[in-house]
């Protein structure tokens, strides 16, 4: 009787004031912009129960005239019973079922019939005044979400030709130079090209530590400047920019119906076909009492099914925005039922387990080339490719001061390499079995290469067809990945497992080193679909973690499928049902651990919203909520506690996900606190030892 609705248009949220009934196709949302309209009908709420209040305490004085004890109630009662019938009219002839407000609104037409028009004046003040409270409790529930999108200032500086000018953030283009000064938030997400700055990306990420932006930093929109100007490169505006994906995530999760939801909507509606044959029973059992019809209509407001419905749906949107809070973007209801059965983690090894940030560690020329030639092919070839080792290689090409030639033709094979056309000739870069299959010959020499740079990932190059060697590189393992499979253990996966495209023995190392249980080593993403997908026929709960783009189809086959970090573009349009706004990997047992919370304060929800309502029919059957009007009214508040339970229940959602970033906090100044004392310990060791 009390859910708050919101109807999508064009990726807005637009509210009928006459939707105040349950909406079992839309979780509660609430938006500020609707505050004054809400505010607007609280205030005619209370005119109409001021009119129902005056022809009651008339009827009480012993007056006669009907227009003091009759009219100002029947007034009040259609004033305030309009919504109700208009919410009714749309479950019946537009969306064709019978649910809350029809039966809120047929309970009123009951009193009306019987000349009860204080009766039904009170009745519809109780429920519509309940319900603008629970939508007044959401909407401070919403305010984490609404604050998330309103941090995208509406003014943007964009600087051209040196000169600076504000805009409208809506009139930034892809390409402009947008100037953001310290204390402000960005508007745009873009690239750094001059400045330099510390950055705030809680409000994506949840990390409290912020992060140091110089020139060719990625930055994004909503969060916060804190030290120094920087200008930067326009790449991303208004809804394609990260922070509008997230709210367009959000948006989506908020209109999907996970399949226990659909399940409630079709048990609700058994209430309804119930709840009018047992009022139909009580009445003609008790017919020959003048109460009869009232205890009737009673028996009407406690059995409406509000707080059955308010039980998934609440606690999804408290789960949501807990996550949100964390940097968890959920994009369907169904994705965080499903984590809450997760027995199997999938990790891709590059930029998940480890940090993604390679570092150039060897050159391995083959026999007769010099190191300088084979990083300049190196460089050329990988010039154009957005893949991290590829970056690596470019940066150690750039300190060494190595030029780069212009590339006539670039092409990038899936899973294997690139093939890069020059002036010179052609170039490739790649694994070491693609080398084998391009130059057969150079086998042996690729061999003899491997060993050098055994551990490493390589990245094996050739120039028209003579193998010039290798370039190995080392990834560094995160320092939480140990500890976090540690804690997925705790949690009940029983199976975790590593897969990567490099070598063997680079999958080992890191599989050693987090203590993994299986590991998939040169694996092309085709194969790693077909290993998630074994894992799925075998009736493991199946989480795919990965960096959201060469991993996409495994993600898509996942039961859950997560992509890491802010800097996977394709957020909002890959495979993943779960992203991470942040590289933190003790993100994925708090998802499951949400997940399975969630599960559970939605079970409370439903058993309370059933026992509450059996209880309710129970005392409205047998006139035992009172006499008259007396009878509804413990009849509406007794439907009211109902809905302020799994409410409140729901919430306590919210709290889980500020105990956890509370936690990870009170943990980081721990670390620091020990990196100090051992930095202090040092220093008066040093001092000692030249004393």
């Amino acid at each position: 009787m009390t859910q708050i609705t919101a109807d999508h248009h064009h990726g807005h949220e637009h509210h009928d004031h006459h939707d105040h009934m349950h909406d079992a196709d839309s979780p509660v949302v609430c938006c500020s912009h609707h505050e004054l309209e809400i505010e607007r009908y609280i205030i005619l709420y209370l005119i109409g129960g001021m009119l129902a209040l005056t022809s009651w305490i008339a009827g009480l004085a012993g007056i006669s005239s009907p227009l003091v004890t009759i009219l100002p109630a029947v007034v009040g009662a259609i004033m305030l019973a309009l919504p109700l019938f208009k919410a009714s009219f749309d479950e019946i002839f537009i969306r064709h079922r019978i649910s809350s407000s029809s039966l809120a609104a047929l309970a009123i037409l009951a009193a009306i019939a019987v000349n009860q028009y204080v009766t039904a004046a009170v009745l519809a003040f109780i429920l519509l005044v309940a319900d603008q409270f629970l939508r007044r409790t959401a909407f401070g529930a919403q305010r984490a979400i609404e604050d998330l999108v309103g941090l995208t200032p509406d003014i943007a500086r964009i600087v051209e030709a040196g000169v600076e000018r504000e805009a409208h953030a809506a009139d930034v283009q892809v390409g402009m130079i947008v100037r953001v000064r310290p204390g402000e938030n960005l508007p745009v997400d873009g690239e750094v090209i001059s400045g330099y700055s510390t950055i705030n990306q809680a409000s994506l990420t949840g990390e409290a530590l912020p992060i140091e932006a110089d020139v060719g930093t990625e930055v994004f929109a909503g969060t916060t400047n804190l030290t120094g100007v920087i200008d930067m490169k326009v790449t991303r505006t208004g809804e394609d920019t990260t922070i509008g994906k997230v709210s367009e995530l959000i948006r989506e999760a908020e209109r999907s119906k996970s399949p226990r939801q659909l399940l409630i909507e079709q048990v609700a509606r058994f209430f309804v076909p119930v709840a009018l044959s047992v009022a139909a029973l009580v009445w003609y059992m008790h017919r020959h009492n003048s109460d009869a019809a009232i205890m009737a209509i009673t028996v009407l407001v406690v059995v409406c099914p509000s707080a059955l419905l308010l039980s998934s749906p609440s606690a999804m949107v408290a789960a949501f925005a807990s996550a949100a809070r964390l940097g968890i973007m959920i994009k369907q209801t169904s994705f965080l039922e499903a984590a809450a059965g997760i027995d199997a983690v999938v990790l891709d090894k590059t930029g998940t387990i480890t940090t993604g940030s390679f570092e150039v560690s060897r050159l391995a020329p083959a026999e007769g080339v010099e190191g300088a030639e084979l990083l300049t092919a190196a460089a050329n070839a990988e010039q154009s490719s957005n893949h991290p080792l590829a970056s690596s290689i470019m940066q150690t090409a750039k300190a060494a001061r190595v030029p780069t030639v212009e590339i006539e033709s670039y092409e990038e094979i899936h899973g294997r390499g690139v093939r890069a056309k020059t002036a010179s000739g052609e170039i490739t870069a790649g694994r070491a079995g693609w080398i084998r299959e391009l130059v057969p010959s150079a086998s042996a020499a690729i061999d003899q290469v491997e060993q050098r740079i055994e551990g490493m990932s390589g990245v094996h190059v050739a120039v028209n067809g003579r193998y010039l060697g290798a370039v190995g590189l080392e990834d560094k393992v995160r320092p939480q990945a140990k500890p976090v499979i540690e804690r997925l253990r705790e949690l009940g996966v029983r199976t975790i497992s590593v897969f990567t495209g490099d070598r063997l023995s680079v999958a080992r190392r890191v599989g050693l080193t987090v203590g993994a249980d299986r590991l998939e080593a040169e694996c092309l993403p085709a194969e790693k679909t077909e290993q998630v997908k074994a894992l799925v026929s075998q009736g493991y709960k199946t989480m795919m973690v990965g960096d959201g783009i060469n991993d996409g189809p495994a993600l898509a086959t996942a039961d859950v499928g997560v992509a890491m970090g802010l800097r996977g573009s394709d957020i909002a349009t890959n495979s993943a049902g779960v992203a991470l706004m942040t590289d933190d990997l003790n993100r994925l047992p708090f998802l499951i651990d949400l997940g399975r919370r969630t599960r559970a304060i939605t079970g409370q929800n439903i058993a309370a919203s059933i026992i509450i309502a059996l209880v309710g029919l129970t005392l409205a059957a047998t006139g035992n909520l009172g006499e008259g009007g007396a009878a509804v009214f413990f009849a509406a508040m007794f439907h009211f506690a109902g809905d302020v339970f799994v409410l409140g229940n729901s919430f306590r959602l919210f709290r889980f996900g500020e105990d956890f970033l509370a936690a990870e906090h009170a943990a980081q100044e721990s670390a620091k606190s020990r990196q100090v004392a051992r930095r202090e310990g040092s220093m008066r060791l040093s001092g000692a030892a030249a004393t």
